[in-house]
């Protein structure tokens, strides 16, 4: 079974690991350099168990760009969001045994090197990736 675990991330933090005043402490260059080395061990890990199908890293909230509708007319609306409001950060797709598998292999996540006041509001979501229409309603 395949699973995303998805991570969350607002302007704000990455405006912090950019080394931006946001309010907050700034992240030093030596968290981001540990956080990086963490990801990347993680991520050859899961390569090497084969559970690893794909990750991602996501660019900064400001640079996205929104599609959406009103009125039945098309509605584009670029960046930036609230400051504050949470958006996708990055994913890892997995395929593994069971649900409780790709739980694990998301706790993990807790051990990513990061400033404290980051490390005590990170979170990931995990959800099983359905492979077709009927799944979706079964």
């Amino acid at each position: 079974m395949k699973y995303m675990i998805l991570t969350y991330a607002s302007q704000q933090d990455y405006d912090g690991m950019a080394g931006k005043d946001t309010g907050k402490p700034a992240w030093a260059a030596e968290d981001f350099v540990a956080m990086g080395a963490f990801m990347e061990k993680f991520n050859n890990e899961l390569q090497e168990s084969g559970e690893l199908v794909e990750t991602r890293a996501l660019a900064a909230p400001v640079l996205t760009r929104r599609f959406g509708s009103k009125d039945g007319q098309a509605v584009v609306t670029d960046g930036p969001y609230a400051e504050t409001q949470e958006v996708l950060a990055g994913y890892w797709i997995v395929e593994c045994e069971s649900f409780d598998r790709a739980t694990e292999i998301a706790a993990r996540l807790a051990d990513t090197p990061a400033p404290e006041f980051v490390r005590a509001t990170a979170y990931a979501d995990i959800r099983p990736i359905v492979e077709g229409r009927d799944e979706l309603v079964g």
